[in-house]
């Protein structure tokens, strides 16, 4: 494994020459050294999606959901880990940090695992994107009965962008079907 610490970016070339450092688990091992950074991105140079690169994708946007899921039901906000030393003089000093957490607004981090290089394709296979619409239908509802309206404008337009993506999808789909008369 990669041992270093927060790490603000990762880049990783050639993602999708499949392989030993190119598999499933590798790139999300190595993409995992920028999660405990606040501000770590992850970028993979590839010429096309392959299964691993995908199947990557699809697990941190889905651990992201959960964490993120998990941390609202709670009330938590993420913050960036603190340095061995410089809890402990404050805590023996008896000083408390009673700094005003606003929880309404959570931040929302969609944009940060949008596919960069190839925006008009979506990387979602065919037979969920249903269900991914569904789930952003759901959100939207949720995020506006919160009065969270910028959040639910983006599943809103993510809802929208899934239904175009399954519009298209059979379409392209209809162009191949063979008619025999």
């Amino acid at each position: 494994g990669l041992d270093l610490p927060e790490v603000a970016l990762v880049a990783i070339l050639d993602a999708d020459k499949e392989g030993f450092l190119r598999n499933v688990r590798s790139l999300t091992q190595i993409a995992g050294r920028a999660a405990r950074h606040s501000q770590g991105n992850v970028i993979l140079y590839a010429d096309t999606c392959t299964d691993s690169m995908r199947y990557a994708i699809e697990q941190s946007n889905r651990r992201r959901e959960k964490q993120v899921r998990y941390n609202m039901e709670h009330e938590m906000l993420p913050r960036q880990a603190q340095k061995s030393g410089s809890g402990q003089s404050a805590l023996l000093a008896g000083r408390v940090d009673t700094s005003e957490v606003n929880m309404t607004a959570y931040p929302i981090a969609e944009d940060h695992y949008a596919a960069a290089a190839d925006v008009q394709k979506s990387y979602t296979a065919s037979e969920n994107i249903d269900a991914l619409i569904d789930k952003a239908r759901e959100e939207m509802e949720r995020a506006a009965k919160s009065l969270d309206f910028l959040a639910a404008a983006k599943f809103r337009d993510r809802m929208y962008e899934l239904q175009k993506l399954r519009e298209e999808n059979r379409n392209q789909n209809s162009k191949f079907t063979i008619h025999n008369s």
